[in-house]
């Protein structure tokens, strides 16, 4: 009976965390669930608005051929825009660290300042964001003050790096405005980091800069992958990425803007993948060697 009982009240405990979790379930079935699927569908038919009805005639894999094998278009507006976010991603990174090490500290205002770099992440959209820098907001303007721009195409010569460095220092505000969930996130990790680690250190002699590597740096391993897969999201969905202006540049194309949506999705996919696991073998590297 007692059995029975205790059977019954897992029961009752998933089909309360199911009910709790019905909304956001019926939320996604019907506003992101559908959609995908649907886009899925599309992908493999090429699609016709009559008067009183849509028509599907099925092509199979023939839109994601074209895209893949039959033109370059994707792979022009890829390849620069990987070289771009490949220097703009760690640059994030390391920004918001930097400063959840300094808002960390015990300043005065230290909760203003916070606020100051949260506030862009509530104000900033696509629209507003393309428009700050299509009126020339968007940069600091010292590569043109300081002439750093020749000593870029000096130091890079004709690599195909130069063109994506100056793109990246000339945007160098966005770094400002994506930085903010990333900021919290690091700062949220460095306060769960015990105070007597740090107390031991100083006890042993450490020296500020030994304490960062050897005990904040690790701690906030996970913290640094979790903002990792957050600003490689957010990157390939912000507003200059060229592959979305392709998605919504054929009108009226639909099979085959869901097939390069969802050929973009799959290569996201395969980034975070390989992401994924060049960390956690990083990680496994350095832990073998502590031992």
């Amino acid at each position: 009976m007692g059995k029975r009982k205790l059977v019954s009240a897992k029961t009752m405990r998933k089909l309360d965390g199911l009910l709790f979790m019905s909304p956001w379930l019926l939320g996604f079935a019907v506003f992101l669930g559908f959609p995908l699927l649907f886009s899925l569908y599309m992908s493999f038919h090429n699609m016709k608005m009559l008067p009183t009805r849509m028509d599907y005639e099925f092509v199979g894999l023939k839109h994601y051929n074209e895209i893949l094998f039959r033109s370059s278009a994707l792979y022009d507006g890829l390849f620069p825009f990987f070289r771009e976010e490949i220097i703009m991603i760690p640059v994030i990174l390391v920004f918001s660290l930097l400063i959840a090490m300094l808002l960390n500290q015990n300043l005065p205002g230290r909760f203003l300042f916070r606020a100051i770099f949260f506030l862009p992440v509530i104000f900033s959209s696509g629209y507003v964001l393309t428009e700050l820098v299509n009126q020339g907001e968007g940069g600091l303007g010292f590569l043109e003050r300081f002439e750093l721009g020749k000593y870029l195409n000096i130091m890079l010569g004709d690599s195909s790096w130069s063109a994506p460095v100056q793109t990246v220092l000339n945007r160098f505000v966005l770094v400002l405005w994506y930085s903010g969930v990333q900021i919290l996130i690091f700062l949220a990790g460095r306060q769960t980091i015990s105070k007597s680690a740090y107390e031991s250190a100083r006890i042993d002699g450490a020296s500020p800069w030994e304490v960062f590597w050897k005990i904040t740096l690790p701690a906030l391993s996970p913290f640094i992958l979790l903002n990792l897969i957050y600003t490689v999201v957010d990157m390939f969905t912000y507003p200059f990425n060229p592959i979305i202006s392709m998605i919504g540049l054929n009108q009226g194309e639909y099979g085959f803007n869901s097939a390069l949506a969802w050929t973009y999705f799959l290569l996201i996919i395969g980034f975070l993948g390989l992401i994924v696991l060049l960390y956690s073998r990083f990680n496994k590297n350095n832990a073998l060697r502590r031992k």
